[in-house]
């Protein structure tokens, strides 16, 4: 909003507004403290991740979720009375720690009280949630931008305190995972919340499952260390790499600048904001297409399908702004306008039902139990790091690769296509406690690394650890 520009960019107004010292229409925009602004709550959340890792699994979900609301209404109050850039920054960390405990905790929460044959589509449900937040920012920006007298941004900012208020309420309500009850040692509380939460007496053999879980989790005195071992890194490969390529795949750019990228090539700000809507309503519905189908077509189908329309869309995009819009001037149509809003809207329905989801899914439901937290943490971790990446870069990237921004992230998403095709088992329809036994040992080249366990007391680091004369947490028959 010009308002804010105004207040705390006083450059990129000159820029935006004014065309004062402005060398090519995609540089409107390009100015570190702006996207400092954006990228500082992700570093935020970074570092909160590893804080998170630790009260989930020794206090439990539900306090974490607490603590993200807390930090939350804290980051809206300092936002929404920002006075100067360093008050407004602060009340932008406070928003990052945030993310970072609710992040590590929802995932979690939802995959471990989740049954198995809905455990996809409701933890969708989280990125769901994510994107009505998005659609909602949208509308409220949209709709506070036409209020006169140059508040309608502390508005804007304040009006996060809803969905603040409303995770800190939901936590106070929801029950503890059954999961993180036995971790920590409540077995009869746990045993109470799984009949409760499955609305079944006939939970036993479940029940003896998370126990049995909970021991082996239990003997682990470094998880982040045994996070590290052979049997476990096809897990934390696919993790990280997954988290890597939903930020290359350029979505948090276009999501977060959408405006911006929109009055850049050409729309007014209002037409911008509009445009901002439509691509935030898109991305709703497209995730709702992801709920129904992912427990039923799989995940890997619903990767690759994204892929080939993610990649095919943003090179019509890149070759439409190449031909139409130069450094000074805009010759972008009103049809050429409508279809580029068309083709964005292509990309962000494609990425709303494979890579936004399931780049949470997958790690949140491979993870065993001994290393699920610590597992958590490094995918928030990675994730957060590489949205900052993108959100510190991206303005300057637009400005100095123009179109072929577009090209850069359609090359990563053919990489990632690539990926998914000979690295990513389907893991529908299996529950957690049997990844190893269906998923892992069954891969052509993630099987290689389920025949080594590490043995943390006398550090054989790779190599068969014998224990009655068997390969230590390995069964031989499975060779069979």
């Amino acid at each position: 909003m010009p308002d804010f520009l105004k207040k705390f960019f006083p450059v990129v107004y000159r820029k935006s507004q004014e065309g004062v010292g402005l060398d090519s229409n995609y540089c409107k925009y390009d100015n570190q403290g702006l996207q400092l602004f954006t990228s500082s709550l992700y570093l935020a959340g970074l570092t909160a991740t590893f804080f998170a890792s630790f009260t989930t699994r020794t206090y439990g979900r539900r306090p974490t979720m607490m603590i993200a609301g807390f930090f939350f209404i804290v980051g809206v109050i300092l936002n929404a009375a920002a006075q100067d850039l360093a008050m407004l920054i602060i009340g932008r960390i406070s928003l990052g720690v945030g993310v970072g405990f609710a992040n590590q905790a929802v995932p979690l929460f939802l995959s471990e009280i989740a049954p198995t044959r809905i455990r996809g589509g409701l933890n969708i449900l989280f990125q769901l949630n994510v994107t009505l937040g998005i659609l909602f920012a949208n509308l409220v920006n949209y709709g506070t931008s036409k209020i006169k007298g140059g508040w309608g941004w502390r508005l804007s900012l304040g009006l996060a305190g809803i969905p603040a208020g409303l995770l800190t309420l939901g936590a106070l309500f929801v029950v503890e995972t059954p999961n993180s009850l036995i971790e920590r040692g409540h077995l009869e509380k746990g045993k109470a919340v799984l009949r409760r939460i499955r609305g079944t007496d006939k939970i036993e053999p479940e029940y003896l499952e998370l126990v049995e879980a909970s021991r082996i989790a239990k003997a682990v005195k470094h998880p982040f260390r045994n996070l590290l071992m052979r049997r476990n890194r096809p897990q934390l490969i696919i993790a990280v790499a997954l988290q890597i390529f939903q930020q290359f795949t350029g979505i948090n750019a276009i999501m977060f600048y959408a405006p911006v990228l929109f009055d850049t090539v050409g729309f007014g700000s209002d037409a911008a904001l509009y445009s901002a809507v439509i691509t935030g309503a898109v991305n709703v519905v497209s995730t709702l297409v992801s709920i129904y189908s992912v427990d039923k077509v799989g995940r890997r189908i619903l990767l690759l399908e994204a892929g080939v329309q993610m990649f095919i869309s943003q090179v019509v995009i890149a070759i439409i702004l190449g031909i139409k819009v130069k450094d000074h001037s805009e010759s972008l149509s009103h049809g050429f306008a409508i279809f580029v809003v068309v083709l964005v809207c292509t990309y962000v329905a494609a990425f709303a039902w494979s890579w936004g989801p399931l780049g949470w899914l997958i790690p949140s439901e491979t993870f065993p139990l001994e290393t699920r937290s610590a597992g958590q943490s490094v995918t928030v971790c990675v994730n957060l790091l590489f949205t900052f990446v993108i959100a510190q870069a991206f303005l300057s990237m637009l400005c100095h690769l123009k179109y072929g921004i577009f090209l850069f992230f359609s090359g990563w998403v053919l990489i990632m296509s690539l990926f998914v095709v000979f690295l990513v088992p389907e893991t529908k329809n299996i529950p957690i406690e049997e990844m190893t036994d269906r998923v892992w040992k069954q891969h052509w080249l993630w099987k290689r690394f389920m025949d080594y366990s590490v043995d943390e007391e006398n550090g054989t680091n790779g190599h068969p650890a014998t224990k009655n004369g068997h390969a230590n947490g390995f069964d031989p028959s499975s060779q069979l």
